[in-house]
């Protein structure tokens, strides 16, 4: 999974991106809010993990921001602000999640992989398969070419639809 780390301190970005890098992601990371709310708008990832306190654009309105313009990248807060007014504040601005530093590095790797499981479970499953003018509907069993309806047998429906 792409994970994109906005965090301006370069010690705390590079154990985040290690602990991160050693679940099995690929990271990339921002050191201030402006360059992060950028990179998040590229679409290029699947988690945000954004620090509350940040230079040029705090953590909130980067996060507001990305939501006000479409973005639906899970995000998870990671800040030191960690009381409850501040969590709270941080899910009503549009974060998937709220973890206070200090952390334990295992229950990152978790949280970010389960809000990789949200963002997949969110996906329609694909019900219609297409190959040039070749058409099939996986949920009735019908297939169609050129818009003419084509009868197959039960083996030959499982075979054209493992060849597309």
């Amino acid at each position: 999974m792409r994970v994109l780390v906005i965090e301006d301190d370069l010690e705390h970005a590079t154990f985040i991106s290690k602990v991160l890098s050693e679940a099995g992601h690929e990271v990339a990371t921002a050191n201030d809010g402006l360059s992060g709310l950028e990179l998040a708008r590229s679409g290029d990832f699947e988690a945000l993990v954004v620090d509350r306190m940040l230079p040029e654009k705090d953590g909130l309105k980067l996060v507001q921001e990305y939501r006000d313009g479409g973005g639906t990248t899970p995000a998870l807060f990671l800040s030191a602000l960690s009381d409850v007014d501040n969590r709270v504040e941080g899910l009503k601005v549009g974060a998937d999640d709220y973890l206070a530093k200090p952390f334990a590095p295992a229950e990152l790797a978790a949280r970010v992989e389960a809000l990789g499981r949200r963002t997949q479970q969110d996906e329609p499953p694909v019900t219609r398969l297409k190959a040039g003018d070749l058409e099939m509907d996986l949920l009735s069993r019908k297939v169609w070419r050129g818009g003419q309806k084509i009868d197959l047998q039960p083996r030959e429906f499982r075979l054209l639809e493992f060849l597309m």
